[in-house]
């Protein structure tokens, strides 16, 4: 069984995403238990594990400490190894079966275009204890109950947070987007993601994220099309498509790391 690691969101080598991609066999009698440990043992933000089903793919996502509902940067790792290694076709749209509904990829270009669901907070009351562990001073705060989206006034403010991650487990099973509007040209806006709940506290390039920040930056900043930033420390860009059936396109490069093969004894 060969297992891919892949920098997602990137065209540079150590940069991006990292995620593990492993394709399973059709007739797999492989337990849950086993794809966590692999995952684990991949210590990875995630690890995407694909079976095919006729024409489509059934695709799962685990951290090292848990299965999660919705990854974008293993999605386009996965799609990008599915073409490199020659299983689909380079003009074939890909249909991914997940816990999120039906995700789809497809080549546009040089790049991995997503077609992922979209997902809209309501605006809350700012949380007194998010801001102290995030150190931060937020002009909106919106939530989903699954997640927060937390705007701040600026890029120096956002890649000043350094977090106080055992506070932030304290507050539950949620994670954290943390967003500003760009000054610079080049981008719309600039983000920082942390989920010390699943496992990773802080994702390097998130696209799950963007089906939250693109719908809320479109109507704040009046465009559909929009370029954005996720200022970690290995960093990554995508370019962000609103559609109008509630869809979102996220399109971003890929490169392959390594490919091993797992001995299951």
């Amino acid at each position: 069984m060969k297992l891919y690691q892949v920098d997602a969101f990137t065209n540079e080598i150590f940069k991006g995403n990292p995620a593990g991609v492993c394709i399973l066999p059709a007739q797999t009698s492989i337990v849950d238990n086993l794809l966590q440990n692999i995952a684990l043992e991949m210590n990875l933000s995630e690890t995407a594990f694909l079976i095919k089903k006729k024409n489509e793919y059934n695709l799962r996502w685990f951290t090292p400490d848990v299965e999660v509902d919705f990854c974008g940067h293993a999605t386009l790792a996965s799609a990008h190894i599915l073409w490199e290694i020659g299983l689909e076709s380079i003009n074939s749209e890909l249909i991914f079966n997940t816990r999120s509904g039906k995700l789809l990829a497809k080549k546009i270009n040089d790049k991995i275009e997503l077609n992922f669901p979209i997902f809209e907070v309501n605006e809350v009351k700012s949380n007194n204890k998010i801001n102290t562990s995030l150190g931060i001073n937020p002009i909106f705060t919106g939530s989903d109950a699954k997640r927060y989206l937390i705007e701040i006034e600026n890029y120096e403010d956002l890649l000043k947070i350094s977090p106080d991650f055992n506070q932030l487990l304290e507050i539950g099973k949620t994670v954290f987007m943390v967003t500003c509007k760009s000054e610079n040209p080049e981008y719309d806006f600039y983000s920082r993601f942390f989920a010390p709940s699943a496992g990773i506290n802080e994702d390097p390039v998130t696209g799950s994220a963007h089906s939250y920040l693109v719908p809320y930056w479109a109507k704040k900043l009046k465009k559909r099309t929009l370029k954005s930033y996720q200022a970690s420390k290995r960093g990554g860009e995508l370019e962000c498509e609103l559609i109008e059936n509630k869809r979102v396109l996220l399109r971003g490069n890929a490169i392959t790391v390594f490919e091993i093969e797992m001995k299951l004894q």
